[in-house]
Parts: structure tokens; sequence; C-alpha cells
């Protein structure tokens, strides 16, 4: 048995023909540690360090391979069928008379860092994490498609007005654009912080991406067709910026960072417009559809009638602090993602 590699492996007793065990332990051999076994009666049992060790008692039925080590394996129902957990959070389903395994659903297996949709569009939204970036598709919760960077963190994630770019910041300080539909590379800027790229931003024009760093400074790069170029650095921050928004003429933008203050800049001269201070630490911030306020946010999963000023709901579906939270474009959803690495999907 090689469940560590990810093989669900279904034994049964010849002196017992009609039973059946699942076995689902990331580590050890059947009988070199106390196991737990599931028979398809929806018995159990546990089989004692060195008993039962007669190879004449066991054969091997079936096999099923999926990714990564398994995690988790239950029954449903009259047992008729049963899910697998995987440590590289995917989940299947499988019926004991075909033993095929199905992908019924998948997630992020670290914290999830950021969330887009494209411009108007809400059947698509984009996520990013430890080791890659995935598109996923509204209607059927599903993933469409996984860009994957091993060994880095992506902290922020852009889709830019037309359509046509994702841009992304990673904590190895560079930052890197893909095509939407393939996820093919396009292009990267290395070097663009020295404590990694925290947040990202993009022009209407597609002509201008503006960054964040850990160390608090902020950079404005011109983006051609086959260069990309500093062209300024602004330093107003003294800690890593968390979110960077842009107005809808280009003119000003605004940083929040977890240093707790946020900053609007004027982005025709590149100088500080205002700064707002306070005793926290600045998760995101956005602009109010009529631009003449910002509205700032932190982790404690709490949804606020912006006239009243209270609490109308607390979310409780995730297990982690809330990162991200995004109103898909028709306003028909809400799509939250947390430190636990879930994508929640809202009515």
């Amino acid at each position: 048995m090689d469940v560590a590699s990810g093989q669900v492996t279904c034994i049964g007793f010849k002196s017992c023909p009609c039973s059946c065990i699942l076995i689902s332990q990331p580590s050890a051999e059947l009988f070199g540690e106390t196991a737990k076994v599931k028979f398809s009666r929806s018995w159990k049992m546990k089989v004692p360090r060195g008993q039962c060790r007669a190879k004449p008692l066991l054969s091997l039925h079936r096999r099923m391979r999926v990714e990564g080590a398994v995690t988790s394996l239950t029954c449903r129902g009259r047992d008729d069928q049963f899910f697998i957990g995987t440590n590289k959070g995917q989940m299947y389903r499988s019926a004991y008379a075909t033993f095929k395994e199905e992908l019924v659903a998948v997630c992020h297996t670290e914290a999830v860092n950021d969330i887009v949709f494209p411009e108007g569009h809400s059947d698509l939204f984009v996520t990013c994490s430890t080791n890659d970036i995935r598109v996923w598709y509204t209607p059927e919760r599903l993933e469409r498609l996984r860009i994957t960077v091993p060994n880095v963190t992506c902290h922020a994630v852009e889709v830019t007005r037309d359509g046509m770019v994702i841009v992304s910041a990673w904590n190895d300080g560079k930052i890197r654009a893909f095509v939407p539909a393939t996820g093919e590379p396009m292009y990267e800027i290395n070097n663009a912080h020295n404590l990694g790229v925290t947040a990202i931003a993009a022009t209407s024009d597609c002509k201008q991406i503006i960054s964040g760093g850990g160390d608090g400074q902020v950079g404005i790069w011109n983006i051609g067709e086959k260069t990309q170029k500093l062209r300024e650095v602004l330093k107003e921050h003294r800690g890593a910026v968390s979110c960077i928004k842009i107005n809808k003429n280009d003119k000003e933008g605004v940083t929040a960072s977890l240093d707790g203050t946020c900053v609007i800049w004027d982005l025709v001269r590149y100088v500080r417009k205002q700064m707002i201070l306070d005793n926290t630490l600045f998760k995101c911030v956005c602009y109010h559809p009529g631009e003449y306020q910002i509205i700032t946010s932190g982790t404690d999963r709490k949804l606020w009638d912006y006239k009243e000023g209270t609490v109308t709901h607390v979310g409780v579906g995730h297990s982690g602090n809330i990162t991200r939270l995004k109103i898909c474009p028709a306003n028909k959803s809400i799509v939250s993602v947390s430190a636990d690495g879930a994508v929640l999907i809202w009515k």
C-alpha cells in the first residue's frame, strides 16, 4: 500500500469475500502501526501492532491513484459511494462498483492572498496563493486554469481592464504577467522591490502598473509592447503595502499599509495628496463608487451597513482570517477568500 503517494487500496478477506476494507493512512505500513480501517458494511475495527500479519488472509481487489497523499476517507449514505480527501486540496468521489475516481472539488492548500474579477465579468474570477494562481468558473464552482510557479508566494493579482493580461506580485521581488486564457508567461520584472512585491494594480489604459512592496515603497511602471520601465518611486509608508486602488481617470490612487496608514497619491505629479492614520493594520482599501470617499477594511469577517455604520452579517464559513472579499460585477454574489485556503461564494 502506498497511500502517501496518492493510492487508495481496496482489500478483501479471502475467508469472507463479501467484506471490503478501504485503507487511508498517509504514512506507516498496513500493520506496522495501529491503523483505523472502514468496512463497506460500516463496521470499524483497530488492527493492533504485530497482529494479523498472515498474507493469505488478504487479497488486493482494486487500486486507484489520486493527486497528493490521502488524508481522509469517508462513506456516503448506505456505503455505495465514498469520498477521498488529499493534502493537495483535492476531493474525489468514487463508487464501490466502479472504483474510479471523480474529482468533485478543489481548493488552495495555503492561505489565499487576493481575488479579482475581470472587468464586467461575473462568471470568472482569479485567486492567488503559495505556488500558484487559479482561474475559477463561478456558475459551476470549478477551477478552469492553474498557473504554477514553484516555491514562491503570490501576494496579489490583477487583471487588466482589457482582459488581456494577468499581472501578479510575488514574494521573490518579481512582477509576473501571464496570458489569462492559457497561463503562458508574458514578461517578468525582476527586483521590483527588495522585500517582495505585496500589492499590484493596473491603470485603465493598461499602459502602467503600480506595485507596492514589503519595504513600503510604491513603484510606477510604464508597460510597452516589449518593455517594462520604472517611471517613479513613491516613499511614504514604513510598513508593507497591502493594497492599491486607482480611480477611474487614472489621475489618483490610494495605497493601504500595515503601518496603519493610507496614502492618497497624485498620479500626475507623483506626490502625496493626503495621508490617513489609524491604530490598525489596513488590509485593503477601495474607492466609493462616487470616488468622494475611500473604504478600508481589516480581518474581522463582518459586513457593515454603509449608511448606518452597523453590523448586518457575520460570516461563519471561514476558519481563518478573511484576506480579501469582492462583489461580482453583476452584484449577484460575493466571493471571499481567507488564510484557511478556502474560496467561498455567498448569495
